[in-house]
């Protein structure tokens, strides 16, 4: 979705370009010059544009709900490690980046959306990214936001990013996380409190063509990814007037869990040591979060996660 939005935002910058408005494509590049370090200053929400009416629907489509299952304490900053990725990570646009639903259920706090820097390099698209409340995940982006002196700013981080996606498919509870300590790195440094987040039905909205690892569609993916910055799983899903095939998703609901905040200390040279024990502490967590809800969200008893 982002993708295509992006593409057809660019698409309007061409015809501007080309056209007889050329002028307001000249201003713009040097607003988007001027402005090129927003992404990785705090961004700029505009509470207008998430509010939009639009929403609304998109969340009721699936539908989408937002669990919260402990207090955040507004004088502490959070790193929420949101989990899975999914195809379009649709819950943590939903209920991070639209609507009022978090501000409700953790008043005091506000959320920032860390997502693929590449996506801040498309024209007009970089607009709206930003008013919904999306920064960029550079180091010095989630360092900006963390460094709130008096608390109240949460970093959510899609941890498994683009590789996890191309393993998104109905029943797949895999995570891409082994190997992914930078944002436990960033918590020590910042004190941030860890916070997992897992979203029950992320992965059941779109089917994927088979591409195991190893296999020949795999490493163009992960060649492309290596390229663009960003992944290109091949998905579908449902159409507007039916149900066999089309890039819709289906309607499956969301149930995206807060869960409790594991308290971290300020460590501003954390050892290699004490980064492998505090992630390991998350994974713990993160397990535990899952067990805690999956009967819930329809996962058999028999079903828990895999790191990889």
């Amino acid at each position: 979705f982002l993708s295509l939005v992006a593409e057809f935002c660019c698409g309007i910058f061409v015809i501007l370009i080309l056209g007889n408005f050329w002028f307001v494509a000249v201003l713009y590049l040097l607003w988007f010059y001027l402005d090129w370090g927003t992404p990785c200053t705090g961004g700029r929400r505009s509470q207008w544009i998430r509010g939009w009416t639009i929403w609304n629907y998109f969340r009721e489509y699936f539908p989408m709900k937002l669990i919260k299952t402990s207090d955040l304490n507004p004088n502490h900053n959070y790193l929420l490690g949101f989990h899975p990725h999914g195809v379009l990570v649709c819950g943590a646009f939903g209920n991070f980046c639209t609507g009022s639903g978090f501000k409700n259920l953790f008043p005091g706090i506000t959320p920032y959306l860390h997502v693929s820097s590449i996506w801040f390099s498309f024209p007009f698209f970089r607009e709206y990214i930003l008013s919904a409340g999306m920064v960029s995940v550079s180091k010095e982006s989630v360092s900006y936001v963390l460094n709130n002196d008096g608390g109240g700013h949460a970093s959510i981080i899609v941890v498994g990013g683009a590789d996890e996606s191309l393993n998104a498919r109905p029943g797949s509870l895999t995570l891409n996380i082994l190997k992914r300590k930078g944002f436990i790195k960033m918590a020590l440094k910042h004190g941030a409190h860890l916070v997992p987040v897992f979203s029950f039905g992320e992965n059941e909205l779109f089917k994927q063509v088979a591409n195991p690892r190893g296999s020949r569609l795999r490493k163009v993916q992960e060649k492309l990814q290596k390229i663009m910055g960003f992944a290109v799983p091949l998905f579908h899903a449902r159409g507007i007037f039916q149900y066999s095939f089309g890039l819709l998703p289906y309607r499956q609901p969301i149930h995206t869990v807060v869960g409790s905040p594991i308290p971290v200390k300020q460590n501003l040279n954390p050892t290699t040591e004490e980064v492998e024990q505090l992630h390991e502490l998350y994974l713990q967590k993160l397990s535990k979060l899952f067990e805690d809800h999956k009967r819930n969200y329809g996962i058999p008893e028999h079903r828990s996660l895999i790191f990889e």
